[in-house]
């Protein structure tokens, strides 16, 4: 566990990834801690040497009481950059680690390498953060975990994702009264909107379509006065390396490797493959995978996406019932059963064949494959039968 000590407060801090790529400093919104970036950290790693902080209030860092401002979160961010070693490095911010983002380029240029500002703004509307700091510090964070959730998700990802959205409002629920408090105080002083055409270094501004919080209009366009800023725009709301995870790591990406147009391209074919992969498969079980993926598995992930559900299930030579078929002829006759189990469990959930399909494919491959693989394959199937009638 890193810690680095700065003025009497413990700040907490993780360094991964191989130690000869480049830095990209994480910093969150205000609310969540360092495990914001989770889905979207294996996207990363294979480019990036990731640094991500737990804002002082938040996470793992103490929360001492009082008011923060900006100006004292950059300078812990420049304390914890010194004790990790890294000279100058990216940062990329979401709504307060934006802020702290530009904070940290205006009072520390020499440490900043590039901004990438998520959902974020240059000046809030201090009336309001005052009430909810009132709010915070009379009832306690509980008092405002709904609210905050419900500005940090677009209704339909909540809904779909009941797990996130009730893990956000935990996380928000159990912070520091102090913390929560001391950084909203950071939020409401704030004093950047007048001092951001200072900013000296190449900025990608990321603007969400559903974000109630920090949309485009009144705060993204403010950003891009930001000498030579430029713009991405992602679907979602506030919280993009959440629900957006694939969009967000390819923006950064793109914006920060020098080889931008292979990374467009190879990111071109994942996202088809993407459409392919949820279209067979489904949104559950997609994004169940894409959170497993490791530093290690990343790239092999990001291969078989582009090649296998890009390439090969994106031909037009044959339609998805036929190919879910073969899949399963092929994967019994080999044994790969935790791949014919999948492909049985998604066929059968979306309507992608029927059961007296799956019955025709196992008696043809009783004849051609063996009788052993196909009473294998009967029984393997008959489990997940009973699954899906049990869960139906």
């Amino acid at each position: 566990m890193a810690i680095t000590l700065r003025d009497g407060v413990r700040l907490h801090w993780r360094i991964e990834g191989a130690a000869d790529r480049p830095v990209l400093v994480l910093l969150n919104s205000i609310g969540t801690d360092l495990s914001l970036w989770d889905r979207t950290v294996p996207l990363l790693l294979p480019t990036f040497r990731l640094l991500r902080i737990d804002t002082r209030g938040a996470g793992g860092s103490d929360a001492p009481p009082g008011d923060y401002s900006l100006a004292m979160l950059a300078d812990d961010v420049a304390a914890i950059l010194d004790d990790a070693g890294v000279a100058r490095a990216a940062v990329a911010g979401v709504s307060l680690g934006g802020m702290v983002a530009m904070q940290l380029a205006l009072d520390h240029p020499a440490r900043v390498a590039a901004l990438t500002l998520i959902c974020t703004s240059a000046t809030m509307d201090p009336a309001a953060w005052s009430a909810r700091i009132d709010t915070v510090r009379r009832d306690g964070t509980a008092a405002i975990a709904d609210m905050g959730v419900g500005r940090f998700l677009s209704p339909g990802f909540a809904t779909l994702h009941p797990e996130i959205a009730d893990t956000l409002r935990d996380g928000i629920a159990y912070q520091s009264d102090d913390g929560y408090a001391g950084a909203g105080a950071a939020i409401r002083d704030m004093a950047l909107a007048d001092r951001i055409d200072a900013i000296a270094v190449p900025t990608l501004v990321v603007t969400a379509t559903l974000d109630v919080s920090t949309p485009y209009a009144g705060h993204g366009e403010h950003l891009l006065t930001i000498p030579g800023a430029r713009h991405a725009s992602l679907d979602g709301a506030h919280l993009p390396p959440i629900e957006a995870p694939g969009a967000l790591a390819s923006a950064l990406r793109g914006f920060l490797c020098t080889d931008a147009a292979a990374t467009s391209a190879a990111d071109t074919l994942f996202d088809a493959g993407l459409v392919n992969r949820r279209r067979v498969l489904g949104d559950a079980w997609v994004d169940a995978s894409l959170a497993k993926r490791t530093a290690f598995t990343a790239d092999f992930q990001a291969m078989i996406t582009r090649i296998a559900w890009g390439e090969i299930w994106g031909r037009p030579g044959l339609d998805d019932r036929t190919r879910r078929l073969l899949v399963l002829a092929v994967t019994c006759a080999l044994g790969r059963w935790e791949e014919f189990a999948l492909h049985v469990r998604a066929g059968l959930s979306r309507g992608g064949f029927t059961t007296d399909d799956l019955k025709e494919v196992l008696m043809q491959t009783a004849i051609y494959a063996g009788v052993p693989a196909a009473n294998t394959g009967f029984a393997e199937a008959q489990k997940i039968i009973a699954i899906i009638e049990q869960e139906a």
